[in-house]
């Protein structure tokens, strides 16, 4: 029998990596979006569903009888939005980011007791952690709206866990693509080494080059979110490489990828902002004991994957 998955946020750069994963993999896909694109190639079945509407996810659920939900659907805001009202990004971020989960736990517990739901939590539920690296035993302790609405999500989870909801949580480090928006410093520097490479800019500015970030390849961290739903039981993951590096080494080996010498074009300038200046480093060594999921792509190989995609732009190859 085909299996089936709701993917809730499947628009976004996992979603469309899990649900291409998912297919290829035999599964029949629900998409869950705010709109309908005016065309569509992904090969799943996309729903325009408002996820903070609890009688519209109890429909979707008793309709879907999913055997997984990844739920992936996030607010997002940027760095300069820190500085304002708190409560009203407390409000949002807790309505899509935890209100939303609930909904969907609750009707698994309704109408599809089965069902295994997969949460993408995030490495900010940690805020400044004490410990130079994090577990799935670090204190929860968020400083941000973002990073209290994921902390509220993991411990829906945690709740649901107890009434006997398969509610498995990925703790999610910074995990790149080509699909990432161009405001991400990954597809910045990327973008930056292809436009001077072929003469569209002269200097790239980036914040503190000396900012350590774990990253990770996304397509890596979707076989993560999979493999965990076939754990044998529910539980936290750190989803992250454990390997620490800074922006001035991604723009290293981004600008050597083109056969150039960062130093000369890229501008550090202090007033750029860095949403978050915590070093947060994870150990994925559960979810590599639990799962056996090891990543493909090392630092360097998803640095030179962005590189070359921006190439592709300008009709040139690496």
């Amino acid at each position: 029998m085909t299996r089936k998955a709701i993917v809730v946020g499947s628009a976004g750069q996992d979603g469309q990596f899990l649900c291409s994963q998912l297919r290829q993999r035999g599964y029949e896909v629900v998409g869950c979006v705010r709109e309908v694109p005016a065309s569509s190639t992904s090969g799943i079945s996309e729903v325009v569903v408002d996820i903070r509407a609890q009688a519209a996810v109890s429909a979707l659920v008793a309709g879907t009888l999913p055997d997984e939900v990844y739920f992936l659907a996030a607010f997002h805001h940027s760095a300069t939005d820190d500085t304002g009202d708190f409560s009203e990004l407390l409000s949002r971020s807790l309505d899509i980011n935890t209100i939303s989960l609930v909904n969907f736990l609750q009707a698994i517990r309704a109408h599809s007791p089965e069902t295994r739901l997969f949460y993408a939590a995030s490495s900010h539920v940690f805020g400044h952690p004490q410990s130079a690296v994090q577990d799935e035993r670090t204190p929860i302790n968020p400083v941000s709206a973002y990073g209290v609405s994921k902390a509220a999500g993991l411990f829906a989870c945690r709740h649901y866990r107890s009434l006997g909801t398969f509610a498995s949580v990925g703790i999610l480090y910074n995990h790149e693509s080509e699909l990432r928006p161009a405001k991400f410093v990954s597809r910045k520097i990327a973008r930056g080494a292809a436009a001077i490479k072929h003469g569209h800019a002269t200097t790239l500015t980036l914040g503190n080059l000396d900012a350590v970030v774990d990253w990770g390849y996304a397509p890596d961290y979707t076989d993560a979110m999979q493999k965990i739903l076939q754990a044998p039981h529910a539980d936290d993951f750190v989803i992250a490489s454990g390997k620490p590096h800074t922006i001035g080494e991604f723009a290293r080996i981004a600008f050597e990828a083109v056969d150039l010498d960062f130093t000369r074009y890229v501008v550090a300038d202090g007033a750029v902002v860095n949403r978050n200046t915590a070093a947060l480093i994870g150990n994925p060594a559960h979810l590599i004991g639990t799962t056996g999921w090891r990543p493909t792509a090392d630092f360097a190989s998803m640095v030179r994957y962005l590189v070359k995609h921006e190439m592709a732009s300008y009709g040139a190859n690496l």
